[in-house]
């Protein structure tokens, strides 16, 4: 399990959401009508079967379990389930490698999700649905650095923040932190996270999948300082379903991810795995 400056709550965090997530849309859900027809383009009649990563990570997965509801996009499939009108019991799980699910060619899943950014040489292979979740920039530091303490913007201004040149994590530290001492470029990511493992720099930004990954697995007491606002003008990184190319279900479960969006079903679950606390709030 990564480690965070926070305790996880792996065991009972977001047991209210998970909640929400499998019954409390049952107002906008409408029952699987032709999940019983061989035709009707699920891969088990009557089954709704989601693909994950092997393993599947924190804080997308709790303890790699997705069966759980716990974990953002655990939460997520099983209320787009509902939404479709399946039943917890009705779920069935697969693992896939990331490679295997956006490849061309039948699928043994109805749709899959592992943080699949959409974008167009993918939709040439598969089809997405809309997206569930729109990325952020996230500040990233160690225990023992000054950023460490930093609960908003103006605390990581007179500080040294680092990001990979030429990307949004870059773009952000210039036009949403502005430090006083200029953003400092970096060739990779892997070379910011040297600088910040070396003191070279206070804190580093990234996209929150990789913050998630470099602070809980590469990194040394790594420590998700927050998430950074929204840069104008600037397209996030957006996440969607995976399903199989020209699916009969994609158009299904577009309009149940878009339901979700709509009620506020999808914020409520990002906030409540992705920006709670010992997590990565969000600065002002």
């Amino acid at each position: 399990m990564p480690h965070f400056r926070s305790s996880l709550r792996a065991a009972t965090v977001g047991v209210a959401i998970a909640a929400l997530a499998l019954t409390g849309c049952a107002s906008g859900a409408s029952a699987p009508a032709e999940s019983n027809d061989a035709d009707s383009g699920y891969v088990t009649p009557g089954r709704l079967t989601v693909g994950t990563g092997e393993p599947a990570y924190y804080p997308w997965v709790i303890d790699d379990e997705p069966e759980s509801g716990e974990g953002f996009e655990s939460a997520v499939a099983y209320a787009v389930a509902e939404e479709l009108g399946f039943a917890e019991d009705d779920v069935v799980w697969v693992r896939t490698t990331f490679d295997e699910a956006i490849a061309p060619g039948p699928k043994d899943f109805d749709f899959n999700l592992q943080q699949f950014s959409i974008t167009e040489e993918r939709e040439q292979s598969v089809d997405f649905s809309s997206p569930y979740y729109e990325t952020t920039q996230v500040v990233v530091t160690t225990g023992d650095s000054p950023a460490a303490d930093a609960s908003s913007i103006a605390d990581l201004q007179g500080l040294l923040i680092g990001a990979q040149t030429g990307t949004t994590s870059f773009t952000a530290i210039e036009q949403v932190i502005a430090p006083t001492q200029g953003a400092q470029a970096f060739n990779s990511n892997d070379d910011a996270k040297l600088a910040l493992e070396n003191g070279q720099v206070d804190a580093i930004v990234l996209d929150l999948p990789t913050a998630f990954y470099i602070s809980g697995v590469e990194l040394t007491d790594g420590v998700l300082v927050g998430q950074l606002p929204a840069i104008e003008g600037a397209d996030a990184d957006r996440f969607g379903l995976v399903l199989a190319k020209d699916s009969p279900l994609t158009e299904d479960v577009t309009a149940a991810v878009d339901a979700l969006r709509e009620r506020g079903v999808l914020d409520e679950l990002a906030t409540e795995w992705l920006g709670g606390e010992g997590q990565a709030p969000l600065l002002e």
